[in-house]
């Protein structure tokens, strides 16, 4: 492993240059809200219901603030895989948001400006020499106003090294009991009732005290089904949504069985199946546990964007509809695989008028599976509304 060597010599021209985009062909719908808040795991009437949403502060659908990505061609990834790497491949490694005020409704197009950052090379236990590189994405609507920005980190390193070093005591799924499920749904839904228990109240600033703890969130057991309920999810993942940017995924350094033709504009016109990353590319290691291990996890595993999402959403539903995260850090630790659930908790760290004045709390959150193995850490700002006087 030590003799390894990652070349990322061509990553340095890239560097600060706006990277192509992939824009939308036609405009937000609401079953596009739906269907994201849906695989998202996100049970929040405010995305979905139209009687809910009616009676709510926007008197419409709204889409979660985690949606911005789903209408991007590479899950927030872009920016953060520019420049040459032979034989590697690509896991998300986490990401920066700062959230503005415009929300995303149906009609709206989102657009999403992005230019690489920087990399840095360590050295990893799981695949020796490894690039974590991090680019921009700005998210805008129609009118130019910016709705969120996304710093995304990937993590570039050498597919065979990543294969080498497959963890086999997680090769096998955990199996649950019926009763095991039952207890879990009804552990599930005490969350869920914090969502209805809200409904269109205020959470206040002024009764939100250091050292609280948020409503623990627990989905799962994560399955194929799931990570293909998720995929399904982000536009780009059906024909012709998108028009698509000339992306040469060898010419980045994925290897030729997992490079692929994964969004390929040409392609898509002569044989679209071949285009489709559930089944061919990089991507079709989250469903299919032959590739997952060429690549170095042990059995089908979840999105990078999708933990974001299940972060933003996470602090989002415990705000409710007057509040709003402003702004995250999450660090992914490990994936979510098949047949293990994921717990997300969180803590009140600090209270705080910030610099624009707005009323913010500060949480420390964290995301561990059923063995409680981390899978994410990382800390956020979320403005509340304050009581007159």
């Amino acid at each position: 492993m030590s003799e390894r060597t990652l070349d990322t010599s061509d990553i340095d021209q890239y560097l600060g240059k706006p990277v192509d985009s992939s824009p939308l062909r036609e405009v937000i719908a609401n079953n596009d809200i739906r269907r994201w808040a849906h695989a998202m795991h996100y049970p929040n009437l405010l995305h979905f219901d139209p009687a809910f949403a009616a009676a709510s502060r926007f008197g419409k659908l709204v889409a979660p603030q985690s949606f911005p990505i789903a209408a991007d061609d590479g899950h927030g990834a872009a920016p953060a895989c520019v420049g040459k790497i032979p034989d590697s491949h690509l896991l998300f490694g986490g990401d920066e948001w700062w959230f503005h005020e415009p929300r995303v409704f149906a009609g709206d197009v989102i657009s999403n400006e992005r230019i690489p950052f920087d990399y840095v090379v360590k050295q990893t236990g799981f695949a020796g020499p490894t690039c974590f590189q991090r680019g921009d994405n700005f998210y805008r609507n129609q009118n130019g106003e910016l709705v969120a920005q996304q710093r995304s980190t990937s993590i570039r390193y050498s597919a065979a090294a990543g294969g080498e070093n497959v963890n086999q005591d997680d090769i096998e799924e955990p199996v649950w009991t019926d009763e095991e499920i039952a207890a879990l749904e009804e552990r599930k839904f005490t969350w869920i009732q914090m969502l209805h228990d809200l409904g269109h109240k205020e959470r206040w600033w002024d009764d939100v005290k250091v050292g609280d703890q948020l409503p623990e969130r627990v989905f799962g057991p994560h399955s194929v089904a799931s990570f293909t309920t998720e995929w399904r999810a982000f536009i780009v993942n059906t024909w012709g949504t998108i028009s698509l940017r000339k992306n040469d995924l060898e010419a980045l350094g994925f290897t030729r069985e997992m490079a692929g033709y994964e969004n390929d504009p040409d392609m898509m016109l002569i044989n679209p199946e071949l285009t489709d990353g559930a089944y061919y590319g990089p991507s079709r290691g989250h469903l299919f546990p032959r590739w997952a291990r060429r690549i170095g996890m042990p059995r089908a595993y979840g999105y990078g964007a999708s933990m974001g999402a299940w972060v933003t959403d996470f602090l989002g539903g415990w705000a409710g509809e007057h509040g709003m995260v402003v702004h995250s850090i999450a660090n992914y630790r490990g994936p979510a695989l098949s047949g293990d659930i994921t717990i997300q908790t969180a803590e009140v760290v600090d209270k705080l008028v910030d610099d624009k004045g707005r009323h913010v709390v500060q949480v420390k959150h964290k995301m561990v599976n059923q063995k409680g193995t981390t899978m994410c850490t990382g800390t956020a700002e979320i403005q509340l509304p304050k009581k007159a006087g």
